[in-house]
């Protein structure tokens, strides 16, 4: 897995995982890497330092911020707002996501954003066909 530091053309910073650089490449000229803040798809590599481990001292550790009941507030209203954007902008494809992921990446259906459901099984399947796949983001009273 890689990490990269991405902006948009609106200038928006934000970070993102991908398997490898080839997997990033594809999905970005695919329209898949999108900006969190605005949604556009054009978006480019950021500069970034690479984080070297090792050396006479190590890695510096800062304690952990605590979570402040404002910041818990800003969070969830973060994770509502990003899963009100994606249940809008993609079709939801329910248990057949898997089959459907799998076609299109094979060319075998046209490509479009999909969400639905899929086994933790499948959806490794998936990522090691090279088909890029991630979590919905839930809420804790969600999973009740």
């Amino acid at each position: 897995m890689i990490k990269y530091a991405l902006v948009c053309a609106e200038r928006h910073t934000f970070d993102s995982w991908f398997p490898d650089s080839a997997d990033y490449e594809t999905q970005r000229k695919r329209g898949l890497v999108a900006c969190p803040e605005c949604g556009s798809i054009i978006v480019e590599k950021a500069v970034m330092a690479p984080a070297v481990v090792g050396g006479e001292h190590g890695p510096e550790e800062r304690p952990a911020e605590p979570l402040t009941e404002g910041r818990r507030r800003e969070a969830r209203a973060l994770v509502a707002r990003l899963r009100r954007e994606i249940e809008a902008n993609t079709d939801d494809v329910g248990p057949r996501f898997s089959e459907v992921a799998r076609a299109m990446h094979q060319g075998d259906e046209p490509e479009r954003a999909i969400r639905g459901q899929a086994s933790l099984e499948e959806a490794k399947a998936l990522i090691e066909e090279g088909v890029g796949v991630l979590p919905m983001p839930t809420l804790a009273d969600e999973l009740n």
